[in-house]
C-alpha cells in the first residue's frame, strides 16, 4: 500500500462502500484503444471477461484489435477524443449494443516534440491540451450518467511528469498535471453516486512513442539520461495495463508504476522547490535548454549566464 492510499484506506474503514469491482461481465469502454497501452488494457479487460468498445481515431487500428478480440465481445469505433459529438457518439454506441457501460478508461494522449514554450509551435501546445486535457472530459462526460446506474468506475491516465520539473517538455507536463487535477474532481464530484476514479501515473513506458522522443531524438536522450537510474526504468505496455486494471479491481485511488516513483510523488511539496532550485542553477540545463530552442527558433539571442 502507498503513502497515498493508506488515509483513504483509513477511510473506507470507517466508511462502509464498494471497495471491490469484477469485470467480470462489465462493459468497458477505453480510449486509445488501438495501441499501446490501450489496447493491452483492452485484451487484458477480455481476458477478465469484459466486453470492450475500443475507441481510437485510427478506426482500422480499433478494428484490428477488435478482430484479435472477437467481435461477439467488442465493438471498434473510429473517434477522436478531442471532437465532443463525436465522444457522445461513441457512448451512445457502446450503450446501444451492450446495454450498459460500467468503466471508462481515458487513455489516449499524445506528446509533442522536445522543445520550449518560447521556441515551440503553438499549435503543438494547444493539440497537446485539446487531446491530453479536454480530451478526457469529452470521454468522461457522456458516459457520467450511464456510470452512475452501474455504479462504475473510471480510469484517467495522467503521468508522472505531472510532478517533474518541466525541461524541455513543459506542453506534456503542464497537460498532465492539469490532467491530475481533472480526475481528482471527478473523484470528488462522482464519489456521491457511487462512481469511483483510479488516477494512473507511469513512469517511462516501453512505446514507439517513447523510443522516436528519448532514443532516436539526441535531445530526448539528453533529458533522459538527467533522471536517476531508477526513475529510467521502462515498463511495456503490458506491465502498464496490469497496474492499471489491479487498480480497477480495487477501486484504487491511484496507480503509480514503476514503483520507484511513489516516494518522488509522496514527497513532491518538499522535492519540487528542491529540484527547482537546483534547476535553474544548473548549466547542463542551461546548454540543453538553448539547444531545444535553436531546435526551433530562427534565431536565438544570446541570453545573460
Amino acid at each position: 500500500m502507498s503513502l497515498i492510499d493508506l488515509p483513504i484506506a483509513l477511510c473506507r474503514m470507517l466508511v462502509p462502500g464498494q471497495t471491490t469491482f469484477d469485470l467480470s461481465g462489465k462493459v468497458a469502454l477505453v480510449t486509445g484503444g488501438g495501441d499501446g497501452i490501450g489496447r493491452q488494457t483492452a485484451t487484458q479487460l477480455a481476458d477478465k471477461g469484459a466486453s470492450v468498445v475500443v475507441v481510437d481515431r485510427d478506426e482500422t487500428a480499433a478494428k484490428d484489435v477488435v478482430a484479435t478480440l472477437g467481435e461477439h465481445r467488442a465493438l471498434a469505433i473510429g473517434a477522436d477524443v478531442t471532437d465532443r459529438t463525436a465522444m457522445r457518439i461513441a457512448v451512445e454506441q457502446a450503450v446501444g449494443r451492450f446495454g450498459r457501460l460500467d468503466l471508462v478508461v481515458a487513455n489516449a494522449g499524445i506528446t509533442p516534440p522536445a522543445g520550449t514554450l518560447r521556441g515551440a509551435d503553438p499549435q503543438h501546445f494547444d493539440a497537446v491540451l485539446n487531446v491530453n486535457v479536454t480530451g478526457v472530459l469529452n470521454t468522461v462526460l457522456p458516459a457520467v450518467d450511464h456510470l452512475i446506474s452501474s455504479r462504475g468506475h473510471i480510469v484517467v491516465v495522467a503521468s508522472c511528469a505531472a510532478f517533474c520539473p518541466p525541461v524541455g517538455g513543459a506542453a506534456y507536463m503542464i497537460s498532465k498535471a492539469a490532467t491530475e487535477q481533472l480526475s481528482r474532481a471527478f473523484r470528488l464530484e462522482l464519489a456521491p453516486h457511487g462512481v469511483s476514479v483510479t488516477t494512473c501515473y507511469y513512469g517511462i513506458v516501453e512505446t514507439e512513442l517513447t523510443r522516436n522522443a528519448l532514443d532516436s531524438d539526441e535531445l530526448g536522450a539528453q533529458l533522459n539520461s538527467m533522471l536517476p537510474g531508477p526513475l529510467r526504468r521502462r515498463i511495456t505496455a503490458t506491465e502498464a495495463a496490469s497496474a492499471l486494471l489491479s487498480g480497477v479491481e480495487h477501486r484504487s485511488s491511484s496507480v503509480m508504476s514503476p514503483g520507484a516513483w511513489w516516494p518522488v510523488s509522496a514527497l513532491r511539496g518538499i522535492l519540487t522547490p528542491l529540484m527547482d532550485l537546483y534547476l535553474v542553477d544548473d548549466r547542463r540545463v542551461h546548454e540543453l535548454l538553448r539547444k531545444l530552442e535553436t531546435t526551433c527558433l530562427p534565431s536565438t539571442p544570446e541570453d545573460a549566464s
